[in-house]
């Protein structure tokens, strides 16, 4: 008997979802989110000290990049970034507009689980909400460790995600709401005593009806952190925003930046 396939390998969740995960909202905010990373992985274009022959724009790896928002804008303002991710279609998509922009991006179709590449990497980010999906949760061990791996050292890996204290504070278990043109339908509930969040998201539209349930691992914030030391990062800081507010009982997400 096959093993059964994990809920995101299957490409027609992303191809039908993508207009409701990826709405105008996800697309105004990509100057602030690139503001955030660039800020908390302290990256920078030019050395500052004259005398050091340059080295080059500073490699970014945008893991699980999607169709690319934050991996195009890091583009844009003079970085090196490769984006990875296991959508086939996401990947054509972004690989079009950085051609349309004349814009010098490398994009990867692979998993974040075997994805690495030894000391080349100057930050990497995690973004959106999509850590925690692995049905094993040593495969997010498995690739927070690949991500140290692909750091080089001083490094900086910066994760997104939903803290488990605002998915407890904010939880509801159902609502609906409009976006894209769908009516969406969404239920919730917390399995394993909050160890993860099962999701059941239904879209309508046009007398259509798409339904999908998957599961997110979550993590407390000092999980999080011990987590990332645990694959060797050096020290880790944790934010509620990305204006480096602190996180706590009014964060809206949960930030991590964890330095190799």
């Amino acid at each position: 008997m096959g093993l059964r396939q994990e809920w995101f390998l299957d490409s027609t969740f992303w191809e039908e979802y993508a207009p409701v995960i990826f709405d105008a909202k996800r697309w105004n905010e990509v100057p602030a989110v690139a503001d955030g990373v660039t800020r908390l992985s302290k990256l920078k274009l030019y050395d500052e000290t004259p005398a050091v022959p340059p080295k080059g724009p500073p490699r970014v790896l945008d893991l699980c990049c999607g169709f690319g928002r934050i991996t195009l804008e890091l583009a844009r303002r003079g970085f090196c970034p490769t984006g990875v991710d296991i959508t086939g279609a996401y990947l054509s998509a972004a690989r079009e507009d950085a051609a349309y922009e004349n814009l010098d991006v490398e994009f990867v179709h692979a998993d974040a689980r075997s994805f690495k590449r030894p000391g080349v990497f100057d930050a990497a980010v995690n973004l959106y909400i999509s850590f925690g999906y692995f049905e094993d949760p040593q495969d997010d061990r498995l690739m927070v460790k690949n991500v140290y791996d692909s750091l080089k050292p001083g490094g900086v890996f910066i994760i997104e995600t939903l803290g488990k204290e605002i998915a407890v504070r904010d939880f509801v278990e159902a609502d609906w709401f409009e976006r894209a043109g769908y009516l969406v339908l969404t239920q919730y509930a917390p399995l394993d005593s909050w160890g993860s969040l099962q999701n059941r998201w239904i879209l309508i539209r046009d007398g259509r009806r798409i339904e999908r349930t998957f599961v997110q691992r979550l993590y407390a914030a000092s999980e999080l952190r011990a987590l990332l030391l645990e694959a060797g990062f050096s020290s880790v800081e944790l934010y509620g925003g990305w204006d480096e507010s602190p996180y706590d009982h009014r964060a809206a997400v949960l930030i991590a930046a964890a330095q190799r």
